[in-house]
């Protein structure tokens, strides 16, 4: 079982990374790979089992459902529920902490998956390159200056 951890600090106080990243249906709204994001059957994008599809910039499509979430921890988890890659028994989850010692944002992306043999090291290699720190990028170029 493949399993990823990516972490890093964002030059913003906690509560201001969260609320740009809180929203389960928001990634189109802070990370450059995603273009469009729905929540499906009209639920809320807090409820925990809601499902988001959404279409990543090289026009593949996800679906997630969200597993956890919490406005007082600044945590969701969620499970992939489809996939153009061959995983299964995925669960992510993205959380941050505050960093006192200058009002930053420690922030943590993990996930563990099931993969073939062969394809779990590469899948794991581009989902933390790509997906966990282009995120995190995105929101340190986000939050450049701007406390």
């Amino acid at each position: 079982m493949p399993k990823i951890r990516i972490s890093s600090v964002i030059d913003a106080p906690v509560d201001k990374v969260w609320a740009r990243i809180r929203d389960f249906n928001g990634l189109p709204a802070w990370h450059p790979r995603m273009v469009e994001s729905e929540i499906e059957d009209g639920r809320g994008a807090t409820d925990i089992g809601c499902v988001r599809k959404f279409k990543v910039a090289s026009g593949a499509t996800i679906r997630e459902r969200l597993v956890a979430f919490s406005d007082d921890d600044f945590l969701t988890t969620y499970a992939i529920i489809e996939h153009p890659a061959p995983i299964s028994n995925h669960t992510s989850t993205l959380k941050l902490e505050p960093v006192t010692d200058g009002d930053m944002t420690y922030a943590v992306w993990t996930a563990d998956f099931d993969a073939p043999a062969d394809k779990g090291d590469e899948i794991a290699k581009g989902m933390g390159e790509n997906v966990f720190q282009g995120g995190f990028n995105a929101l340190k170029s986000h939050f450049s200056g701007q406390k």
